[in-house]
């Protein structure tokens, strides 16, 4: 009886310990994941999975001694596993490459076909330029050197010493940023 009320004792305290660490890391954690993963639904199911691991985590017989960073890695994890779930959004994919493709230059108006054409191709590209200038120095050198001087990511990889997955990672962001800065401008002239 002693051992069952024990049990008893342990459970409501571990409980009281989970609900305790989910109220005060929820809202944080939340965040740390949508600045890093832009679809809502995706850095929800994150979330939930992340706190069922604490779940978890927290029956085990040996508790994690820093649950908050313990939260985080756990959370850059599943991230990680979502990035590598989902094939990296490259703007050749959506353009095409080489002769058979679309390149920068076919999407602007040019400027040959008049003044409202001349002001579209200088705006969109002022703000291409302002976008651009926005993303970290790593993001836009991979994007830069990728999509307008042409390197491959092994190229890339072997000249900066950074890793391909790396290199993918940080044009996926770029790409992100950059549909998320231009939506307007492009909505306004579509």
């Amino acid at each position: 009886m002693d051992t069952t009320l024990s049990l008893g004792v342990l459970m409501n305290e571990q409980n009281r310990r989970i609900t305790e660490t989910v109220t005060q890391e929820r809202g944080r954690l939340r965040n740390f994941i949508r600045r890093r993963v832009a679809d809502a639904g995706d850095a929800e199911d994150i979330l939930q999975d992340v706190l069922y691991e604490v779940t978890v985590a927290y029956r085990l017989p040996e508790p994690i001694e820093q649950i908050g960073a313990w939260m985080y890695r756990v959370a850059l994890n599943r991230i990680t596993d979502l990035f590598r779930k989902n094939k990296p959004e490259l703007l050749e994919d959506v353009l095409g490459s080489g002769e058979d493709g679309l390149m920068l230059e076919d999407l602007l108006p040019s400027a040959a076909t008049g003044p409202e054409a001349e002001y579209a191709r200088a705006v969109l590209l002022e703000e291409l330029t302002l976008a651009l200038e926005e993303l970290t120095p790593e993001q836009r050198d991979v994007f830069i050197a990728h999509e307008l001087d042409g390197l491959s990511f092994k190229e890339l990889a072997a000249e900066s010493g950074v890793s391909v997955n790396t290199l993918l990672s940080r044009k996926r962001y770029a790409v992100q940023q950059l549909r998320l800065r231009l939506q307007a401008i492009h909505d306004e002239f579509a």
